[in-house]
């Protein structure tokens, strides 16, 4: 059984609300955060369940997709990605019968950055990504911390997640599977065998690489830099790639979900910020198993622990984002002064809403330094300031500045 099925997902209403209205749903997101569980329970009875990992199925889809589509009235059709040929016979069978919620996809990987199938589809499909599972989810709660901030509040925490608890939190990341397993040993082996699946099956289907061994070794080393900016042609030296196959190499993984660019905001565009992404890892509890990062040396010695806990509030922001009522950005800010807000939030208006991560108890007034500097460039787009630390007291700091616990990402 899928562990995922014990915990609601927040997705779903957005999937039941896609699929009263349009006639293709495609439920996007990495492999094993929960996608097929989700497609299931909310199919129709009467779809039909196809999945592409099945070989017979798969070598149906790539020889006769017009032929596989023509059969089918509306179905569930998991992992499309193997075969992106049936996306053109869908559009053609629903070209023909607009009933909305025909056809309930999912894809482990970013279909929408091949311009062709975005374009064939465009207005007959919508894409929800689905990543693994919130905080909000395993805890059940359902308020969404942007939504939220934008309106000028913070959740509040009935009894905040602090010290080694937040420390097994970060660690342990959101996939149902590492959630389920017992121990840190056995979440590991999990998460080394996930990633080692993934780089032999999956990256075959969304693109030729002809130097597979390279992969693990870079995305070793992709792990290293994440919360940084990002030096391709540094990075790629370390594995003997050059600068242009990293950033390539770079694309793919995001493509797979394991991981994001993030860019800067900047007011304009020639103001005195510096220009390059920073890099994300979705999940924490992936990247803590890639860097060896353990509860026994967050212990001793929390220095590795700051950028992996940054990660794991990236990726709560990244899950509320996409399942917040309003439409947002993630971004950070840093300037060539060295002033930097490690996630900005911009809604669809421009406004701001600014995130500082600190992974003590203690909150410091430098520790304000990049949000005072972002509230000073932004004026009256900027909204809110909030330095989330590991600590249980909300309290106000002054100009829209905020000091709350980590755990108030999930509160209610």
């Amino acid at each position: 059984m899928n562990s995922s099925l014990h915990y609601p997902r927040l997705v779903q209403k957005r999937i039941a609300e896609a699929l009263a209205d349009t006639p293709v749903v495609l439920v996007a997101g990495p492999r094993q955060a929960g996608k097929t569980t989700l497609v299931r329970q909310m199919a129709e009875p009467e779809m039909r369940y196809l999945t592409l990992d099945d070989e017979l199925t798969l070598l149906s889809a790539r020889e006769d997709p017009a032929g596989m589509i023509r059969s089918l009235d509306c179905a569930v059709i998991d992992e499309i990605q193997r075969a992106p040929q049936l996306l053109l016979a869908i559009k053609k069978s629903v070209d023909e019968d607009r009933r909305p919620g025909r056809f309930l996809l999912t894809g482990s990987a970013n279909l929408m950055a091949l311009p062709t199938l975005a374009d064939s589809l465009a207005g007959r499909m919508e894409t929800l990504t689905l990543l693994p599972l919130s905080q909000s989810e395993l805890h059940g709660n359902t308020a969404n911390w942007i939504d939220a901030a934008f309106n000028g509040f913070l959740l509040k925490v009935d009894t905040p997640v602090v010290g080694e608890e937040m420390v097994d939190a970060v660690l342990r990341g959101g996939y149902p599977e590492a959630v389920a397993r017992a121990s840190a040993r056995r979440r590991i082996v999990w998460a080394r065998q996930y990633l080692d699946a993934l780089i032999r099956r999956d990256v075959q289907d969304i693109a030729s690489i002809d130097k597979l061994d390279q992969l693990p070794r870079f995305l070793r080393a992709l792990a290293e830099v994440s919360g940084q900016m990002c030096n391709y042609t540094q990075l790629g030296g370390q594995v003997g790639l050059d600068g242009k196959t990293a950033s390539r190499y770079t694309g793919i993984f995001e493509q797979m979900y394991l991981l994001r660019r993030v860019e800067v905001w900047s007011r304009n565009r020639l103001n005195r910020v510096v220009k390059t992404p920073k890099l994300h890892f979705i999940d924490s509890g992936l990247l803590a198993a890639m860097t060896d990062l353990s509860t026994t040396e967050v212990r001793q010695d929390r220095s590795r622990f700051g950028n992996v806990l940054e990660t794991f509030v990236y990726g709560e922001l990244l899950k509320h984002a996409n399942t917040a009522e309003g439409g947002y950005r993630l971004l950070y800010y840093r300037d060539t002064d060295k002033f930097e807000v490690d996630v900005v939030i911009e809604n669809a208006a421009g406004q701001l809403v600014g995130v500082e991560v600190k992974s003590s108890a203690t909150v410091k007034e430098r520790d304000l330094r990049g949000l005072r500097k972002l509230s000073s460039i932004a004026g009256d787009r900027f909204k809110l300031g909030v330095l989330l630390y590991d600590g249980n007291e909300t309290m106000p700091l002054g100009d829209g500045l905020w000091a709350a616990p980590l755990s108030s990402l999930w509160g209610r």
